[in-house]
Formats: structure tokens, C-alpha cells, sequence
């Protein structure tokens, strides 16, 4: 069930009552002098509003935005940019994690909103996860306290394990990242991810935190995670795009209450990615004819269409892009509601390739892509 966030202020969008004269300014009605308020809809500033971004409720009771902006290599001035730009122009969600090195960006842009009173710390939802070198229990916390630490917040909305694969720990640095042997292959921790996530449940009593997850699992580890839980996972974030619409794992996760993030949900058309490369990229959905006539009729890009279809199907696409242009278009696809057949033309695109296929970590017991979903 979806349920619209009403009264934020921000970019090209507000919730005025012409009949009594309110306005509603970030959750707080105001009644004004009927001159005033009229003035008030005429000025340019209701002309500069954003997109109103709904929520979807989670098992725990907190409500996430159905969208963000992803900022996977996303650094230095380019990571504040993209992020100063998305709230501006409306995003209330934002997602980033260790292995990026951009949380101090991320931070930084959103606590100068904060500061320039745009939005208040809890209006936004930001996400980060731990790394794979710091599944061992006695790290995990560290990795938590230093993710904190580089966003320079009072607390974590949502925290992921982000692969179920573990590997050898060196130390902290990036240089550390990849532990790799002479053949190319990651060198392999023998830690359980359900010894990771009790870790993950022992943050959760800290206050820093307010919800958990897990990113890239299959159906198997779910299910054997679900079995050995105290605090459900209240999302699996997985690369989802009309490449891999991944349907079958978003109906596992809708009967366990668990939502689907979509990352790369465009299909990473631009793709220059030193880590995973290039090789093997299945077409995606942009360019096709079927795809830009979809957006002919509704005034919409092919990535706006696509992004769409992911919000049909249930997921939370977290589209990146440091473009405004992009931006912008990224986050105007609720004025719009895909047909039963349009979304089966949608549907014809997917083939299970990924993007992202780790194949260098595929000797890892816990592998999440040996099976289908």
C-alpha cells in the first residue's frame, strides 16, 4: 500500500486549500489573509516547487520513499552537486554505502540543506551498508560508527548487508576493499552472513539506526535468514531493470513483507564500472521503439517509462545520475500509470541479464546468483 507524503516543501510542488486558505509547509498548516494567500499562489516560488515523492510503509512501520538517487561513483564535487540538486528538486531519499567513498559528499550536501532549511534531518531517508570485508561481527559495528562518522549525522535510516559473501578483512582503507589472489578471484571469508545480521540486530538497540536489510540476497538466503532472525530485514535491495525485472523474487519478498530496492534501474546504460567492467551487458530497454512510443503518448523519456514500470511492478528504483536534466526527469513519473498491456511489452525485455554479475566472487559458498531468484 502506498501512502503520498503530503506538505513537503520543496521544488515545484505544494498542497494549498484555495476554499479556507491554508497552506500546508513541510507537515504544518497555516491559516493566512485570503489577499495574502492568493499573492502567495501567484508568486514564481509555487512555479519552482518539486514532485511529491509517496512512501511506502515498511514491516517495522517507517515509511520509505518509493524513490532516490542512487550515487554509486558519484565523488568528490560531483557526489555534493548530484545530491544538493536531488533535494532541491524534491528527493527525499538518498542512497550510498562504504564501499562507494562517498558518504562524507552525501552528508556534506545534506547537511548544508539542512542548514539552509530545506529540509529538516528527519525529512530525508538515507541509506549505507556495510562492506563485505566487515561481515566478522567484531566489525561490523566499526563499519557502522564509521559510515555515521563520514555522513556526519545523528543516525542511519536504513542500514544493508550488502552482499551475503564475506571476504578476508585487512584493514579499513580502500586499497582494502578487494581482496583479491593471483587469479583474479576474491579472497574468501569463512564468516555466516546470519552471524553478520545478528550484529546488524545488535545496532538496531543502539538508537542510531532505525530499520535493517540486506542487498543482493537470493530466495534460499532469505528464507534461511527469516528462519534464524530476531528483526526482519525490511528490504533487499538487487539490480532490477526491465534487463532483469525480477518478478519472481519481488513476489517472495512481498509474501515475507519485504521490499524490493532497484538498483541500476536503468540498466546502466552509460556504464564505465572499473570494478564489474563492461563485458556482457544485456541490451537495455531505452532506445527501443516499443519503449520511446510509450513516452510519446504520456510526454515522457524512455527512462522515465522505464522507471515507471519498476514502481508498477513494486520495487524502489534508485535511479543515479549527476545530471539536473536527469534528475528532474528522474523524479516526475508519479503523474502517469502504465496500461496492463504496456506493461507486458515492458515485461518482453527481460532476459535475466545483469549488470552487476560479480562473477569474480562466484566461488563464494554464499554466491547469491547461482540460482534464478
Amino acid at each position: 500500500m502506498w501512502h503520498v507524503v503530503i506538505g513537503t516543501f520543496c521544488a515545484r510542488s505544494h498542497v494549498v486549500d484555495s476554499a479556507v486558505g491554508a497552506l500546508v509547509v513541510r507537515g504544518l498548516s497555516f491559516t493566512v489573509d485570503a489577499k495574502l494567500f492568493h499573492l502567495f499562489q501567484s508568486t514564481s516560488l509555487i512555479n519552482q516547487m518539486a514532485p511529491k515523492v509517496p512512501t511506502v510503509r515498511l514491516n517495522n512501520g517507517v515509511e520509505m520513499p518509493v524513490l532516490g538517487l542512487g550515487t554509486y561513483m558519484a565523488t568528490e564535487e560531483e557526489g555534493i552537486a548530484a545530491v544538493k540538486m536531488a533535494i532541491d528538486e524534491g528527493y527525499r531519499h538518498i542512497d550510498t554505502a562504504y564501499f562507494y567513498q562517498n558518504e562524507n559528499q552525501v552528508g556534506q550536501a545534506v547537511r548544508a540543506k539542512i542548514a539552509e532549511g530545506v529540509i529538516k534531518r528527519e525529512d530525508v531517508f538515507i541509506v549505507t551498508k556495510v562492506w563485505n570485508t566487515f561481515h566478522a561481527p567484531e566489525h561490523v559495528e566499526q563499519a557502522f560508527q564509521k559510515s555515521l562518522d563520514n555522513l556526519g549525522l545523528d543516525y542511519i535510516d536504513l542500514y544493508l548487508v550488502h552482499w551475503p559473501t564475506g571476504w578476508k578483512f585487512s584493514g579499513w582503507s580502500e586499497s582494502d576493499f578487494l581482496p583479491m589472489d593471483t587469479e583474479g578471484k576474491t579472497i574468501n571469508s569463512d564468516v555466516d552472513y546470519l552471524d553478520t545480521w545478528k550484529a546488524m540486530e545488535k545496532l538496531m538497540k543502539t538508537g542510531k539506526v532505525r530499520s535493517i536489510g540486506v542487498s543482493n540476497f537470493n530466495s534460499e538466503q532469505l528464507t534461511r535468514l527469516l528462519a534464524n532472525c530476531n528483526i526482519k530485514p525490511v528490504t533487499n535491495q538487487v539490480e532490477c531493470n526491465p534487463g532483469i525485472n525480477q518478478r519472481k523474487l519481488i513476489d517472495f519478498c512481498r509474501k515475507h513483507d519485504i521490499v524490493i530496492t532497484a538498483y541500476s534501474p536503468l540498466g546502466r546504460p552509460n556504464l564505465t564500472d572499473p570494478v564489474v567492467g563492461t563485458a556482457d551487458i544485456p541490451k537495455h530497454a531505452l532506445d527501443d521503439p516499443r519503449v520511446l512510443a510509450i513516452g510519446k503518448k504520456y510526454g515522457k523519456s524512455p527512462g522515465q517509462v522505464v522507471l515507471r514500470y519498476l514502481i508498477e511492478l513494486g520495487t524502489i528504483p534508485i535511479p543515479k545520475s549527476s545530471r539536473l536534466e536527469r534528475i528532474r526527469q528522474n523524479i516526475d513519473i508519479f503523474d502517469f500509470k502504465l496500461t496492463a498491456d504496456e506493461i507486458k511489452v515492458m515485461d518482453e525485455f527481460n532476459t535475466g541479464g545483469r549488470t552487476v554479475p560479480f562473477n569474480f566472487s562466484s566461488e563464494h559458498k554464499y554466491f547469491p546468483f547461482h540460482l534464478e531468484y
